[in-house]
C-alpha cells in the first residue's frame, strides 16, 4: 500500500495530487532548434503517466550562468518560446510544472556559446576540477546583477504560465558555492562568516518572492550536505533552512553532494534512500524554529515508490523527488497507483545515457527506455494499417527491446532465444554486487512480453529447420548478440583458462588467484564479483559509515583509505595492454568502481605485452621490457567480443527483410545503452520497410 505517497499536498497555494515530485534533469533538449517540440513531448508523456509536479531542468538566469551549450538561457526568446510550449503541453495533459532557475557558477564550462568565452563567475577564484578552470571572483555589482537575474527569471516563469519556480541552490552550483567556506573566501558583505555566507541565497529568494508576489509557489533546492572538505557546516545548513523559510520559501528540496565530492551520491552502489537523513534533519530544524508548515522534499537514489512510501511514513519528510526513474518509466506513478509496480521499468542508476550525457551535448535518454528524449521520433503506441508478423531472433537487451517495441506498435511477434534464459550479457551484469536491479530489468521485459502475448521460445537456436517459419514472417530483427573473443595467445587451451562467460557462470569454482586478461567493463565487473568481500554497503547506515559520513552534524568525508572495507580472500589481477582500466565505463561511475577494486585489493596492471599463458599463470613483458609471471590458479579471458551473425546467411536465403541490432550488428565498443537503442530503432525500421513494401504492392 502506498497510502502516504498518494495523499495530496499543498505547496504555497498549489495543491499537488500526491507526494512524488519529478525532480529536475538537464536533458539537452532545452536548446534544440525545434521550437520546443521535443521538450514538450518529453514532459507531456510524464504528465500523462501520472507525474504530479514536474520540475524542469535548469534554465540559466543569464548567459554567465549557463552550464554548457545544451542549456537554455532565460533572456533568449527562443528558449522562452520552448518553455511556454512545454508548460502549455503539460497543462493540457493535466499536469503541473515548475521552472528551475539555475546558475552554474564555477561549474560553467569556459567557452560555452553565448558567454563570449568568458571565465566562469563564482564567489571566489577557487579552481574547479569539474570545469577545469579557476573562476573569476564576482564583483559586488555582478552579485547584485545576478540576484536581479534570478528575479527576472522568476517573473518570466510566471509570465510563461508555469505553476511554480524552483531556485537551484544545491549540488555545488553558484548559490551553494556562496554557502561553503571552500568556495567562498570573501571578506565583505557576501562572505567572511556564516551570516554573510548565507546572505546570497536569502537575497536571491527575497528577490524571487518579490518578483512573483505572495501567491506564486517558490521552491528552493538547498544542499543538505556538500560532502566536500570545507563544505557548508551542518549548523550553517540548518540555519540557512530556517532563514529560507523565513524569507518566503514555500518548500525546501534537499539535495546532496558536489560534482567534486569523493562520496558517491547517485550511483548504483548507493543504497536507496541513503540521503533522506538530511531532509529529515532539515525538517526537524524547521520544526524547532516554528516553520513546520514548510514542506521538505527528500531526493536522490529512490527508484521505487515503495521506497518513497517508507520515508514518507516516518513523518519527517513531506515529499520525495525522483528524477531518473521518470526517464526509465514515464508512467511509474500511474503503474504504481494501480498496483502494477512489477511492470515498472526500474532506473538502474547506470548513468550512462542520462547524467553522463548531460555534461556534454548529446540528447539525454535512458538505457532501459531508449524512447526517452525521442518521444516524437518513436511513438509509444500505434494502430497499424497492416498488422504484421515479426520474428525477433535473440532475447538479449536488443532483442527484448525490439520485441516489445514491435508488440507495442500493434504487431504479432515471436521471440527465439538459443539460451535457456533471456537477458544475454545483462544477465551477467546482474550478478555483480550492487547491480541487482539489472536482473529486475530482464524480468520486467519478460513479464511485459507475456502481457503483450508475445511467445518466447527459449533454448531454440534458429537453424535450417526454421526456414518455413521464417518465410511466413513479414520481417525479422536479428539480435543474436556476441560471443567472447579468444585471442591468439600461446597456452590459451590450457584447462585453467576460461572465458568471461564461464567465469561469471561459476565464480565459486575459481581458485584463490585469478588473472583477468583484458581491462574493459566486463573485466572490471568480474573483478568486483570475485572480490565480493568488498561489495558495496547494503544499508544507508553501512554506506554512510563506510565513507566516514556518520551524521548530519559531521557530514564531511575523510580519505577513503581510512575506511575502506577489507577485501576478500581471493587475489585478482586485471591486466590491459595499454590505456586505462575500465575504459568504456561512464565517467560518473568509473571512479566509484575503481575505488571498489582498490578497496578489494585488486591488482591493476597496464602497459604490458602478453607472452604466454602457462600452468602457473600469465607471462607478460612490462613497460621496462622485463619478463614477469602473474601467478594465477585460473586465467580469465575478457578480451572483447565477436558478433554472432551465423543466421544472416539463412535469412538472406529466405528473402524476408531483416534488421540487425545490438552486438550482432557490431561488437566493437559494445554497451547496453547502444543495444537497447538499436533494438528500438531496428523495430521501427523493419516496420517502415514492410509498410513501404506493402504500399508498393498496393500501388
Amino acid at each position: 500500500m502506498l497510502d502516504h505517497v498518494f495523499r495530496p499536498c499543498v505547496i504555497g497555494g498549489l495543491t499537488v495530487p500526491h507526494r512524488i515530485v519529478m525532480g529536475a534533469m538537464h536533458l539537452n533538449l532545452e536548446n534544440l532548434d525545434d521550437g520546443g517540440a521535443a521538450l514538450a513531448a518529453f514532459y507531456t508523456e510524464r504528465a500523462r503517466g501520472g507525474a504530479g509536479l514536474i520540475v524542469t531542468g535548469g534554465s540559466a538566469v543569464n548567459s554567465a550562468g549557463s552550464g554548457g551549450p545544451g542549456y537554455g538561457v532565460l533572456d533568449d526568446e527562443g528558449h522562452r518560446s520552448a518553455l511556454r510550449r512545454a508548460a502549455r503541453a503539460v497543462h493540457d495533459a493535466g499536469g503541473l510544472i515548475a521552472l528551475q532557475l539555475f546558475h552554474a557558477g564555477r561549474y560553467a564550462l569556459p567557452g560555452t556559446p553565448g558567454t563570449d568565452g568568458a571565465v566562469p563567475l563564482a564567489p571566489s577564484s577557487v579552481y574547479s576540477r569539474f570545469s577545469r578552470t579557476a573562476p573569476q571572483a564576482m564583483t559586488g555589482e555582478q552579485i547584485s546583477e545576478t540576484v536581479a537575474a534570478f528575479a527576472q527569471g522568476a517573473r518570466a516563469a510566471y509570465e510563461l504560465d508555469f505553476d511554480a519556480v524552483e531556485v537551484m541552490g544545491s549540488e555545488g552550483y553558484l548559490i551553494n558555492q556562496f554557502t561553503a567556506p571552500l568556495t567562498n573566501r570573501r571578506d565583505d558583505a557576501w562572505g567572511g562568516d556564516a551570516g554573510r555566507r548565507r546572505r546570497f541565497p536569502v537575497e536571491v529568494l527575497r528577490a524571487v518572492r518579490a518578483a512573483v508576489g505572495p501567491g506564486f509557489p517558490v521552491l528552493f533546492r538547498m544542499s543538505g550536505a556538500d560532502l566536500v572538505v570545507d563544505g557548508t557546516p551542518w549548523e550553517e545548513t540548518a540555519a540557512l533552512a530556517v532563514a529560507l523559510a523565513g524569507a518566503g520559501a514555500d518548500a525546501l528540496a534537499v539535495g546532496v553532494g558536489w560534482h567534486e565530492s569523493p562520496v558517491p551520491t547517485v550511483q548504483a552502489q548507493v543504497p536507496a534512500g541513503t540521503w533522506a537523513v538530511y531532509a529529515r534533519q532539515v525538517k526537524r530544524a524547521l520544526r524547532a524554529a516554528g516553520h513546520d508548515a514548510v514542506p521538505v522534499i527528500a531526493s536522490n537514489r529512490f527508484n521505487q515508490l515503495a521506497q518513497a512510501e517508507e520515508v514518507l511514513a516516518s513523518g519527517d519528510v513531506d515529499l520525495v523527488a525522483m528524477a531518473r526513474p521518470f526517464l526509465a518509466d514515464p508512467a511509474i506513478v500511474a503503474k504504481s497507483r494501480t498496483g502494477s509496480s512489477m511492470s515498472v521499468d526500474l532506473c538502474i542508476a547506470c548513468n550512462e545515457a542520462c547524467i553522463d550525457r548531460s555534461f556534454g551535448t548529446e540528447r539525454v535518454s535512458c538505457l532501459v527506455n531508449p524512447r526517452a528524449g525521442y518521444e516524437i521520433d518513436f511513438p509509444a503506441r500505434q494502430s497499424p494499417a497492416h498488422r504484421g508478423r515479426y520474428a525477433v531472433i535473440g532475447a538479449g537487451l536488443a532483442g527484448l527491446e525490439a520485441a516489445r517495441t514491435l508488440a507495442r506498435l500493434g504487431h504479432e511477434v515471436e521471440v527465439y532465444e538459443a539460451a535457456q534464459e533471456p537477458g544475454g550479457q545483462f544477465r551477467l551484469a546482474a550478478l555483480v554486487p550492487g547491480k541487482a536491479d539489472f536482473g529486475a530489468t530482464v524480468l520486467q521485459r519478460a513479464q511485459e512480453l507475456e502481457d503483450l502475448k508475445v511467445p518466447m521460445y527459449l533454448g531454440h537456436r534458429i537453424g535450417s529447420r526454421d526456414v518455413p517459419m521464417l518465410r511466413t514472417m513479414d520481417g525479422v530483427v536479428l539480435a543474436t548478440g556476441v560471443r567472447p573473443h579468444r585471442p591468439d595467445l600461446p597456452g590459451i587451451d590450457l584447462p585453467h583458462v576460461l572465458d568471461y562467460a564461464q567465469a561469471f557462470a561459476g565464480p565459486a569454482a575459481l581458485g584463490p588467484r585469478v588473472a583477468v586478461i583484458g581491462g574493459g567493463g566486463i573485466a572490471v565487473d568480474l573483478a568486483r564479483l570475485l572480490t565480493s568481500g568488498s561489495s558495496p554497503a547494503r544499508t544507508p547506515e553501512e554506506f554512510l559509515a563506510s565513507h566516514a559520513v556518520t551524521a548530519p552534524s559531521r557530514a564531511v568525508p575523510v580519505s577513503r583509505s581510512a575506511t575502506a572495507p577489507a577485501g576478500g580472500s581471493r587475489q585478482v589481477t586485471v591486466m590491459r595492454r595499454s590505456g586505462r582500466i575500465g575504459t568504456g565505463i561512464g565517467p560518473s561511475t568509473r571512479w566509484v568502481v575503481m575505488e571498489e577494486l582498490r578497496a578489494g585489493g585488486v591488482r591493476l596492471v597496464t602497459d604490458i605485452a602478453y607472452e604466454e599463458i602457462t600452468p602457473n599463470g600469465v607471462v607478460v613483458i612490462d613497460a621496462e621490457g622485463e619478463r614477469q609471471l602473474v601467478a594465477a590458479d585460473h586465467v580469465v579471458l575478457a578480451t572483447g567480443q565477436e558478433s554472432q551473425r551465423d543466421v544472416v546467411a539463412l535469412l538472406q536465403q529466405t528473402g524476408v527483410p531483416f534488421e540487425i541490432a545490438g552486438g550482432a550488428a557490431d561488437a566493437r565498443a559494445l554497451n547496453a545503452v547502444r543495444a537497447t537503442a538499436q533494438g528500438l530503432r531496428a523495430a521501427h525500421r523493419i516496420v517502415e520497410r514492410v509498410a513501404s513494401r506493402e504500399s508498393g504492392r498496393a500501388g
